[in-house]
């Protein structure tokens, strides 16, 4: 052996790993710069690992080891400490060769520290160092309990290192094993993404690294010895690790149902028939060989946000056939249901099988928050998320608690902090087999407490919008949405905040009085407008008059995770709006499944931000009831918004995406399945239709051209296009005909060389033809002011239905806000008018209107009703700059700087949040759609120094045709702003499409635009 200096340090036992095979490792400590004295006890310490687990080790500082021959000795080679340049090039050429052959490295701490102009070593190591505070005591986040590395470490380890600061982040790359909490020492630099450990395959080798190991103490430490022992037993190949678990590319994401319109919740079968819902009333089953059932369709009201919201399989399913359905029924008795249907054999529901639960009263009146999700616990009790059912577009982004006579919509009082009531509550329950239900023990409330609901398990939400179950505690998870407050007030409360939550126990979570983290808000009157004390979280009382439950409340609980408009609990999710969840994870290493995913994300949970897609795995402490870590993954896969998740029994997650559409009927909504994958992929089918309904006969041409394989093999396409279950072509751009009338299911199954198979489905109607909507008024994009009346004028024509019924036209304005819209009442008729309220609070918003017209025809004999919906967005006359739709430069401008504008904090002392400012000449922002009808003039809330500027407002293009000039005088300063007006004229102004705002020539910034004039609305 070569044996390096003395020991500093004796070093501690680990403990000895079964399973491992023999193996040899070489332990190299060359340095060519900065040397850690910790070196001779590292080596000892590994020498005596090597002797307690049967593996042979030999440790050197020459460099002359580095050729073939030797290097094939050993299965690893140790990096222990390294620095600087330690290899020549044919040495490094002779390492590249030993990984590329199989072979393994482990690097140790300042192994990063090592051949900075060595680029495959930088990939090899995984990342560089850049930098370290002194060394001191901090918090390691164990993120994977599986690696033998890590998985004997407790999930949050405090221990004394030199924490290492890295020139790139390496998560993505390489699979993260552990990360560093820097709230707990001073002087990181990476942020709330700082991975200290990780592992990867490498170029047909095995890698693994560790940033801890400064001082000699390490190796005397059992933890830390345990951890370099996986390592290297990993490294060597002698112990399975797997380093691919968090990849984006070891997930693919598999259609299985594309063809939805409003999906709203799922659930999996232990068959492997997947359960979904529409929001709109029909239950659709994905059958275990990827073709579709519609279960069956169920009147429902709706309105404002009702509609079919929730379902649950009961846990004895495969047994009695139980569904659960939460659901808003049509008519005019405003209640929200929860029924059991019972599935036959054929994945149908049988109506007549329906069993009432429960009901639970609403009002319908105003919008919003209906929730709706179910979920069962272990021991077959359901629980029940309801929404405040309260109007929150009046309260300033703020609490809604308007005490006024007649405002009790606006008051969440009388709901969510109402113990007498069932909304804004998560309910748990026993369902009886007849039907009804009994109430479990250890509910919030005993039975035949005065004033209260004995049905409430946790009151003081919102809208608890998705739950999940924890299996190994039987703890409910809750994402609760907030109100939409751009920033905190001191008048008011806190800055809009979402929360998710760990409901281990009954107690009172704070809607209306408190959010967060116990944040409270300030009593407010409605009626002079004037602020009182902020709430007593510890003490909330609800002696609001619209309570008809318990004044004295219990003690508000914290969210365990928050997030805020302009705040965050959460620095790794930032700011969110919209949170999603699923329950956990139970990693079952004994099933046979070729898509679980693995036991890396054994009792994680996923968490989603719906308004932009992002995905974040949670990871609980040991004791399951706090948060330990939350990391971004699965950034790969595209999702746009993420509806609703679960894991099926299977081990892979499904997950609903909503679409991009504000009001439902997305065409880019769809049904998935998340799968862990090695190896081959799956291929993915697409395919378009020329027509999707009409008369019968109804030839229709299909081309599935679109379909691919990631991994680039040859596809065989075979198409089942009328829905009975046999191939009628195996073309890929087959044409067919319907000669009977009725829906048929067209599907697609491609299939790679590898047998593995894609699905896509679509939906054709034979002998009825879709009606078509022409909405004459309002135009796209018209002007208008929250809180106008608008009229609105629709035509309706239908091939089948002739003269159109305008009763059956429906109608609903809606307040866009970000990336959804909030339907308000439905009207009906072709002609009419409506109010558009608003939310005065939501200054600096995002906020827009929206109009949702939607009929549906009577279909004709065996071929089924066609439903056909038109949305139009409506732009307020009041429209901040930094919520542009588009930015970016003329073609024509001239070079340099970043084109288009960029947003930043206002000065403006008359408010706004931010200003759009770095506007070069031909940059330009943009909003799509906006008509000009009723618009006499644009104004510009902007500031110059010295040069004043030109603001041409261009239609259609950034190029076309200019609409108004606004000529900006110089303000005197960037943030000193006054404002500027120019007069609208044009043929264009009038036609629905992007308005672009062209700066030309000077300085400014832009704090809002202004649409002066009367625009869309009556008089």
């Amino acid at each position: 052996m070569f044996v390096g200096a003395g020991l500093a340090v004796g070093p501690a036992a680990a403990e000895p790993r079964p399973g491992a095979e023999e193996f040899s490792a070489l332990v190299f400590g060359k340095t060519a710069g900065y040397r850690h004295d910790s070196i001779p006890a590292g080596m000892a310490a590994i020498e005596e690992l090597g002797e307690e687990n049967d593996f042979d080790v030999t440790t050197t500082e020459d460099a002359a080891v580095f050729n073939d021959e030797d290097l094939a000795r050993y299965d690893v080679v140790v990096w222990l400490s390294t620095t600087g340049d330690v290899l020549d090039d044919d040495q490094q050429a002779a390492f590249e060769r030993y990984v590329r052959a199989g072979g393994g490295y482990a690097g140790v701490h300042a192994a990063a520290d090592t051949e900075y102009d060595w680029a495959w070593y930088g990939g090899l190591v995984g990342a560089y160092f850049q930098s370290h505070p002194a060394p001191g005591t901090a918090t390691v986040k164990v993120e994977d309990p599986a690696h033998p590395s890590t998985a004997d470490l407790p999930v949050l380890w405090e221990r004394s290192d030199e924490w290492y600061d890295y020139r790139a982040n390496p998560r993505g790359d390489v699979h993260v094993l552990a990360s560093l909490d820097e709230n707990t020492y001073t002087g990181g630099t990476m942020g709330v993404e700082h991975p200290v450990s990780w592992c990867q395959d490498y170029q047909g080798g095995r890698s693994w690294y560790t940033g801890m190991g400064h001082g000699a103490e390490s190796f005397a430490d059992p933890a830390f010895l345990g951890h370099l022992l996986g390592g290297i037993q990993t490294a060597a190949g002698a112990l399975d690790a797997n380093c691919h678990a968090s990849l984006s590319d070891s997930f693919e994401r598999v259609a299985l149902d594309d063809n939805t319109s409003n999906p709203m919740e799922l659930a999996i079968a232990d068959d492997g028939r997947v359960f979904y819902i529409d929001r709109n009333g029909a239950v659709r089953v994905v059958l275990t060989d990827g073709s579709l059932v519609t279960a069956a369709t169920l009147p429902v009201y709706t309105g404002q946000e009702f509609g079919l919201l929730g379902v649950a399989l009961d846990p004895r399913f495969e047994r009695n056939g139980w569904i659960y359905l939460y659901h808003s029924p049509a008519g005019d008795d405003p209640v929200d249901r929860v029924s059991r249907f019972t599935v036959r054999p054929d994945s149908t529901l049988d109506p007549a099988s329906e069993k009432v639960v429960l009901e639970i009263d609403v009002q319908r009146d105003q919008c919003c928050h209906a929730g709706g999700a179910l979920q069962f616990d272990g021991g077959g009790n359901l629980y029940i998320a309801t929404g405040d059912n309260t109007n929150p577009f009046a309260s300033d982004g703020y609490t809604p608690i308007d005490e006024q006579e007649g405002r009790a919509a606006w008051d969440a009082q009388r709901t969510s902090a109402n113990s007498a009531v069932l909304n804004g509550k998560v309910l748990r329950i026993t369902p009886r087999p007849n039907g009804g239900y009994t109430i479990p023990r250890g509910n919030l409330f005993r039975p035949g407490t005065r004033d209260t609901r004995p049905e409430i398990y946790a009151m003081g939400f919102r809208n608890p919008f998705r739950i999940g179950i924890d299996p190994t505690t039987d703890h409910l998870f809750v994402a609760d949405y907030g109100p939409d407050a751009g920033a905190a007030d001191p008048t008011r409360g806190p800055d809009g905040r979402v929360e998710w939550n760990i409901v281990d126990e009954p107690g009172f979570y704070g809607w209306p009085y408190c959010v967060g983290d116990n944040t409270p808000y300030m009593d407010h009157d409605f009626a002079t407008g004037t602020a009182g004390e902020a709430f007593d979280c510890a003490a909330p009382v609800n002696d609001s008059p619209n309570n008809t439950g318990r004044t004295r409340l219990p003690a508000a609980v914290p969210a365990e995770m928050w997030m805020g408009a302009s705040s965050t609990g959460v620095p790794e999710v930032g700011g969110n709006g919209a949170p999603m969840t699923s329950g956990a994870y139970a990693y079952d290493p004994d099933l046979d499944s070729d898509r679980k995913w693995p036991a890396y994300f054994d009792g994680k949970t996923v968490f989603a931000d719906w308004n932009n897609g992002r995905l974040f795995s949670v990871q609980l402490t040991e004791e399951r009831d706090e948060v330990a870590d939350v990391s971004a993954f699965l950034q790969g896969l595209d999702f746009t918004r993420p509806h609703a998740m679960r894991f099926g029994p299977d081990g892979a997650l499904y997950v609903i995406d909503w679409g991009s559409g504000f009001g439902g009927n997305n065409a880019d909504s769809g049904l998935y399945r998340v799968d862990w994958v090695q190896g081959s992929r799956a291929p993915v089918a697409s395919f378009t239709a020329d027509r999707t309904a009409g008369q019968a006969p109804l030839q229709v041409a299909f081309d599935g051209t679109a379909s691919y394989d990631p991994d680039g093999t040859a596809l065989d396409y075979s198409w089942d296009l009328d829905g009975d279950g046999t191939e009628d072509s195996t073309e890929a751009t087959p044409t067919f005909t319907y000669a009977e009338p009725g829906r048929y299911t067209a599907r697609l199954t491609v299939t790679d060389t590898t047998g593995r198979t894609g699905n896509s489905s679509l939906d054709i109607t034979s002998g009825n033809t879709a009606p078509e909507i022409t909405v004459q008024a309002p135009p796209d994009g018209g002007i208008f002011r929250f809180g106008d009346t608008i009229a609105y004028q629709v035509t309706v024509t239908d091939a089948e239905d002739g003269e159109v019924d305008c009763q059956e036209v429906v109608v609903q304005p809606g307040l866009g806000h970000d990336e959804h819209s909030h339907g308000y009442e439905q009207y009906r008729g072709c002609t009419g008018t409506f109010p558009l309220p608003g939310d005065e609070g939501h200054t600096g918003a995002n906020i827009f209107g929206t109009v949702t017209v939607t009929y549906t025809d009577q279909g004709d004999g065996q071929a089924p009703p066609l439903t056909t919906q038109e949305v139009i967005v409506l732009q307020p006359g009041h429209r901040e700059a930094e919520h542009f739709d588009e930015t970016g430069r003329v073609a024509s401008a001239p070079p340099g700087g970043t084109p288009g504008v960029q947003t930043e904090n206002t000065g403006d002392s008359a408010g706004g949040g931010q200003n759009i400012g770095h506007i070069d000449n031909g940059d330009y922002w943009a909003w799509n759609p906006v008509n000009l009808t009723g618009v006499d003039a644009i104004g510009l809330r902007a500031a110059s120094p010295t040069l004043g500027a030109t603001v041409e407002v261009r239609t259609g293009d950034p190029e076309g045709p200019v609409v108004a000039t606004i000529e900006v005088e110089p303000t005197g300063a960037w943030q000193t702003y006054q404002d500027f007006t120019g007069a609208v004229s044009g043929a264009t102004a009038t036609t629905s499409g992007p308005l672009y705002f062209v700066k030309t020539t000077g300085e400014l910034n832009v704090n809002w635009v202004e649409f002066v004039g009367q625009g869309i609305s009556e008089p």
